[in-house]
């Protein structure tokens, strides 16, 4: 699975590291953002590409599983 960390990333870079990965990537990925909002809309852009994705609080932000 490939791992994205764009903690302490401000958006729009965690969707476009998020759009990056989606495009290079075939398989699930991990998403490490640190920020709510991050989480809000990297998740809408999952959901409108056309997989699904589960998020939890972790220690020191949020981390989004995507399945396609």
């Amino acid at each position: 699975m490939k791992k994205v960390d764009a903690r302490g990333r401000s958006c729009p870079e965690p969707v476009v590291m998020t759009k990056k990965a989606l495009e290079a990537e075939t398989g699930d990925l991990e998403i490490l953002v640190g920020e709510e909002v991050a989480k809000e809309n990297v998740s809408r852009f999952v959901r409108k590409s056309g997989a699904k994705v589960k998020a939890s609080q972790i220690e020191d932000g949020y981390k989004l599983i995507v399945n396609r």
